[in-house]
């Protein structure tokens, strides 16, 4: 098997792959890249059992098709350092020896037999759905979400961004109990009505993989898991079991108070309050008609910050404390200019959305208060 590839191309999908393949694996066989090429086209595959990914690209003057198994570590190594070039990669079938040469030189190693790389499960449950939404949304929701997701494996249901897909909506959901993002689109039609918990590691490869080309995302999905196709690319993974918890109920509504303010300006008092908060943790906001006062304070070290923020606020002056890092991560992982918060009570959550709202989106963001000590 040999042929010839750009060392730039080949270099930008084993960087995409390595995205899944673990630095510590179980089976051995998964520290490495499985290369399969067929008809001209090179696929490049990583997987760590649980997510499969695999990129394709065209190849040249390709001598016959056939498969071996790379170091993924080696071999991208390798590829870096020869990415400006153009490369002639010839591989034993037998031996699986592989040579790569480039203008100046060759590097040369052993393979692995590509049977030993474990192969994907035929399907043994039916299609539960066949879509397709524009990439540029699967990306801008997944931005908003995946900050949001719980790293505690006690809650696995709340570890992973929910996919509650109907006919003339998509809407995506993340919480870790402290806070929760539901970001809902009506701009694609999907068609058809399904719902999955999508683990956050496939998620981020996906976000990560998805460019700025105008493009779909073709999404197939079975009872235990999907395949997302884009741009070349291939990702399977395996749904999260359980059902998420009903996650329009815990959202408030009705809430008597609200005021509005300028992101940014808000994000930078936080910050500058919360260096002398204890441990970073709770900053207290006084809200008035007109500023609200944020306070860090650390009792033990005798320490106090204050900062004031120019706002507009409709309702009764009310006083509220919230995690400062997580109040950190709400306003950075937004993106609107100016805010609203509405408020009911100190006990319970405040809800953060944009003043404006995108064409065809909604944006919802709860926090959970702290309790503040007079």
């Amino acid at each position: 098997m040999k042929f010839n590839v750009s060392g730039k191309t080949l270099y930008d999908r084993l960087s995409a792959v390595s995205k899944v393949v673990n630095s510590k694996n179980t089976l051995s066989i998964l520290d490495n890249f499985l290369l399969s090429v067929k008809d001209n086209v090179l696929s490049i595959t990583g997987s760590d059992q649980e997510n499969v990914v695999t990129a394709s690209l065209e190849v040249f003057d390709a001598s016959e098709d056939g498969a071996v198994a790379v170091n993924a570590k080696r071999f991208l190594e390798l590829a870096k350092e020869v990415s400006s070039q153009p490369l002639v990669i010839d591989v034993d079938l037998n031996t699986f020896n592989v040579n790569v040469e480039y203008l100046s030189g060759h590097f040369n190693f052993i393979g692995v037999n590509p049977a030993e790389f474990p192969q994907k499960e035929e399907q043994d449950t039916e299609v539960t759905a066949d879509f397709s939404l524009p990439a540029s949304e699967v990306r801008r929701a997944l931005e908003m979400t995946l900050y949001a997701v719980s790293t505690e494996q006690i809650r696995p249901m709340m570890t992973g961004v929910l996919w509650d897909i109907e006919e003339s909506k998509v809407t995506f959901v993340s919480s870790d109990t402290h806070k929760l993002v539901r970001y809902a689109n009506t701009s694609a039609a999907p068609g058809v009505k399904t719902s999955f918990i999508m683990p956050s590691k496939p998620a981020s490869v996906i976000k990560s993989l998805i460019g700025k080309e105008d493009m779909d995302v073709h999404i197939v999905a079975d009872t235990k898991g999907a395949s997302f196709e884009f741009d070349g690319y291939k990702i399977s993974c395996r749904f999260i079991k359980g059902n998420y918890p009903p996650y329009n109920r815990v959202i408030p509504v009705d809430n008597p108070f609200s005021l509005t303010v300028d992101r940014q300006t808000f994000l930078t008092g936080l910050r500058r309050a919360s260096l002398l908060a204890s441990n970073h943790s709770l900053v207290r906001l006084d809200i008035s008609a007109s500023e609200i006062k944020i306070t860090g304070q650390d009792l033990d070290y005798s320490t106090l910050a204050v900062d004031r923020v120019s706002c507009e606020y409709s309702g009764n002056p009310i006083t509220i404390g919230f995690n400062a890092q997580f109040c950190q991560e709400v306003l950075s992982n937004m993106t609107c200019e100016m805010l609203k918060l509405d408020l009911s009570d100190p006990a319970r959550p405040g809800v953060f959305s944009p003043l404006e709202q995108g064409e065809d989106e909604n944006l919802v963001v709860i926090l959970m208060p702290m309790q503040v000590i007079e």
